[in-house]
């Protein structure tokens, strides 16, 4: 098999594994979703080894017609890097999510387990579109995927309020797709093609193209939840299953962000404009600052969690002027390279936060932070992990968190927008505040020693906790993965 299957092949496993999985019935989906995982992962791993060893994207042009008469899949460092993240954050919460939704031999099934795994499949199959494609609409076809399979993970307990946040999701992500699709019909009106790479080179500064990239931006924040349109984040997180939040705020968020950074660097590389660039940093800093305020007036684990994903989504755009602002420097290079490790660590730090939440709400029977004292005792494993997770958010060395922050404060340094590096610093003082609210209750004498369920899955949240601290052990040299391919410094 030639290399430049390998995208297809990711695309395809999750999705055929979603077909079959619907006549299986829950329990063969279960199996044949934990089947596919290693898999998956191998096949991410051999994309990111042959992307690094040639110092090249691979490229795949479907049926061997070329854009703009056909469609290609294009994986570059950026791709490469975020499936093999996927890869491992889905078999993750796979095998986590065997303790919730598994079905035991002579165990009737549920129709919530039966859901369950051909969504998830689903979420891993349209990450992986949304990282390999390379055309605007092949993007949308990945946004509506990853909406209409991340919407019902939501909702799976059917309760009430979990149904409202549910179709709150949906306005927002249905308004961000309008959005979008209007931007797309513009820009194919404008320069006749909706290839990324052909695009680059015939998408001007005209009023038709600008208009385009501003509704295209709109509907991105919108499914990214960049405040102010972050508000269908956290009611949907409250009331989601532990395995469904991992993945909304590791990966769902994540597709909509590289298609955002495709846009902006790809198809129009120096057009929105440095001050274009200075308001969506501006949005990320305003996320930073208030998201992790209102973590530290929740009373409930899960908000708290969500808030802090708000918060640590604004950390992704302040990329955005430190490489408009200095174009093909060694400053954009390290804003680059900061903005995705922060988003790479922020999945296995914030997926491993998530389901140790959920391990602590079912062991306890609430997630109320006033009443977990006594949780150090009693879940001392859960609890590790909340605080190793919380030293990648905060960003203290040797952590994930603390290279990809240090990457941007410099690079904000260098590029002479300060300002950026102070809310990196403040951002990462609030943080540190909301995690040592948690562990100062949690690691109190208290009551919290009479579990209602097992612990299982512990040791899986605990892995995704210290993968993601010792991502801050990678030499820099690695991280040169994520600048291959930059379609800012030429096709």
């Amino acid at each position: 098999m030639s290399a430049g299957m390998l995208p297809v092949l990711a695309v395809m496993l999750p999705v055929l594994g979603m077909v079959l999985a619907l006549p299986l019935g829950a329990r063969g989906a279960e199996r044949l979703t934990l089947a596919l995982a290693p898999l998956g992962l191998a096949v991410a791993v051999a994309i990111a080894v042959v992307v690094y060893g040639g110092s090249a994207p691979i490229r795949h042009e479907l049926g061997h017609w070329a854009p703009p008469l056909g469609l290609a899949f294009r994986v570059d460092g950026l791709s490469a890097a975020m499936m093999v993240t996927a890869a491992v954050v889905i078999g993750a919460t796979a095998l986590f999510a065997r303790g919730q939704f598994g079905t035991a031999a002579g165990e009737a099934e549920t129709r919530r387990a039966f859901a369950f795994w051909p969504l998830l499949l689903a979420i891993w199959g349209a990450t992986n579109l949304a990282l390999a494609a390379n055309d605007l609409f092949t993007f949308y076809v990945a946004l509506e995927l990853l909406t209409f399979a991340a919407m019902p993970m939501v909702a799976l307990d059917g309760k009430r309020e979990t149904l409202e946040a549910a179709l709150r999701y949906l306005m927002f992500a249905l308004l961000g797709s309008v959005l979008y699709l209007l931007g797309v019909a513009l820009m194919y009106g404008a320069a006749g093609t909706l290839d990324v790479v052909v695009l680059a080179s015939r998408a001007g500064g005209t009023y038709p193209v600008l208009l385009a990239a501003a509704l295209m931006t709109a509907g991105l924040l919108a499914k990214t939840a960049l405040l102010p349109l972050h508000l269908w984040l956290p009611p949907a997180h409250a009331g989601a299953p532990a395995a469904a939040s991992a993945v909304l705020s590791a990966l769902v968020v994540k597709g909509s962000f590289v298609i955002l950074l495709r846009l902006w660097f790809g198809v129009l590389p120096g057009i929105p404009g440095p001050m274009a660039a200075q308001i969506l940093a501006g949005l990320g800093a305003a996320a930073i600052l208030l998201g992790s305020v209102a973590a530290l007036a929740q009373e409930r684990l899960k908000l708290l969690v969500a808030y802090s994903t708000v918060a640590q989504i604004g950390y992704l755009f302040l990329m955005f002027p430190l490489i408009a602002s200095m174009p093909g420097t060694e400053t954009a290079a390290k804003a680059w390279t900061g903005g995705v490790v922060q988003a790479v660590a922020h999945a296995f730090a914030k997926a491993a936060m998530f389901l140790t939440v959920g391990l602590m709400a079912a062991r306890l029977g609430h997630d109320r932070i006033r009443d977990i004292a006594g949780a150090g005792r009693a879940l001392p494993v859960p609890m590790i992990t909340f605080g190793l997770a919380g030293l990648t958010l905060m960003g203290v060395p040797p952590s994930g968190g603390f290279a990809a922050k240090w990457l941007l404060l410099a690079a904000a340094i260098e590029a002479g927008q300060w300002w950026w590096a102070l809310v990196i610093l403040c951002g990462g003082l609030l943080t540190g505040g909301y995690v040592y609210r948690v562990l100062s209750v949690g690691l109190r004498a208290g009551e919290a020693t009479a579990p209602t369920r097992s612990a299982d899955g512990q040791g899986i949240a605990l892995v995704l906790a210290i993968v993601s601290v010792l991502l801050g052990f990678l030499p820099l040299g690695a991280f040169g993965l994520v600048q291959i391919g930059r379609l800012d410094l030429g096709p």
